[in-house]
């Protein structure tokens, strides 16, 4: 966590955008951004800190200019004994299978021996928001996504990224500032906005929906979008509460995964509040059930269920028996719920949007660097109410 105090009235928007900002440029030179690497890399982020702020005020945040200031060479940590970055840290493209871990290296340093690994590593992650009625209808979905890139290549080539060819901007389908096209169809992708890193060319963007550029050294986001139109949500979840005898309730989750079955979904909780009143809870989880926990957390007053993956097209069931005390209790359902679920799905996007080719300037007819496109959704708000 980092953290920016001040005598003056700031904005805070500049504050949370500079720390941001500090934070990718200390991950971009270090690799990983743990104590650990910032205890061993003290002198290096001190000096970081000494060019990007200069008597209080922000001069510069890019990666590749920083280059030309700082002389001090990063102390590499072995990401290999550091648990995940996050949960999605195993990504499947094809038959090969790249660690999350890979880009957690610096871009300023060398591979042993002085020589340089030539790749790139393109990551579509969406942050899904839906929520239920109590009878399983979608009420709001919403997508906010972001086309992040991380380079590793030597020399800054020109790259053309593709997306979708029917991809449309604006609710309206129509004309918009990006010149969207008014194509219609069930695989049509429709944004309702977006914007683009200043080192994006959008000359025919409008033609053929690519995007060229000259990427900048460091991790930074190719694209931002967020689209509200209707989508197919990946999971499904139907949770209801009822008396089950003098001073006891029953409570029942189910959910439902709504993707392929080559789609796994990991590190998976499901939390459910529960009236104030309640003094126990005995669970049941399903026959054979494995990889599963479940917990009742008395201050909070709050269910937890977490599974370790759902395959795609599996469901699962999750019953809870409450016990409350000797006084009267009102409506169940207006005292506890809703439902909520955090999840990670690798090599999904809920949008649909694709990128059809990464296209990379040729130094010589033997270049040929590592090209990884990958996929990650994410639950940001997914609530069912009861």
């Amino acid at each position: 966590m980092f953290v920016a105090t001040t005598r003056l009235n700031v904005s805070p928007s500049l504050f949370l955008e500079l720390l941001q900002r500090i934070a990718r440029v200390i991950k971009d030179y270090l690799g990983v951004l743990n104590e650990d690497s910032l205890r061993k890399n003290f002198v290096l982020v001190y000096e970081l800190l000494d060019e990007v702020i200069d008597f209080g005020y922000p001069q510069n945040t890019s990666t590749e200019v920083l280059k030309s200031y700082i002389f001090n060479e990063p102390i590499v940590v072995d990401s290999s004994r550091m648990p995940p970055l996050n949960p999605a840290a195993m990504f499947m493209q094809g038959a090969k299978r790249m660690p999350g871990t890979a880009v957690t290296k610096s871009v300023v340093a060398n591979e042993p021996g002085g020589r340089k690994r030539e790749e790139i590593f393109v990551d579509i992650i969406e942050k899904i928001s839906v929520t239920f009625s109590s009878s399983g209808y979608i009420l709001t979905s919403e997508v906010d996504g972001t086309i992040q890139m991380k380079s590793y290549l030597s020399g800054n080539p020109d790259i053309r990224l593709a997306l979708n060819e029917d991809l449309s901007i604006g609710r309206n389908g129509g004309s918009s500032m990006y010149g969207s096209r008014s194509s219609t169809g069930g695989g049509t992708v429709i944004l309702d906005d977006c914007n683009f890193h200043e080192s994006v060319h959008l000359d025919t963007f409008d033609l053929d929906r690519t995007l060229t550029l000259v990427p900048p050294d460091g991790e930074f986001s190719v694209m931002n979008y967020r689209m509200t139109q209707e989508f197919k949500p990946p999971f499904r979840i139907n949770a209801l509460i009822e008396e089950a005898g003098q001073l006891k309730a029953e409570v029942i989750i189910k959910i439902r995964a709504d993707f392929s079955p080559s789609v796994t979904a990991n590190t998976i909780t499901v939390q459910m509040p529960v009236p104030k009143y309640t003094t126990r809870v005995s669970f049941e989880l399903e026959a054979g059930a494995v990889g599963q926990a479940s917990d009742f957390k008395e201050t909070n007053k709050r269910l937890e269920w977490c599974l370790n993956k759902i395959v795609g097209g599996s469901e699962h069931t999750l019953r809870a028996k409450l016990t409350f005390p000797q006084e009267s209790h009102g409506n169940l359902t207006k005292e506890a719920g809703p439902v909520s679920m955090n999840f990670t799905i690798p090599m999904y996007n809920a949008s649909r949007l694709q990128v059809r080719y990464l296209q990379i300037a040729k130094k010589s007819k033997t270049y040929n660097p590592y090209r990884w496109v990958r996929y990650v959704t994410q639950a940001n708000s997914y609530v069912a109410r009861l």
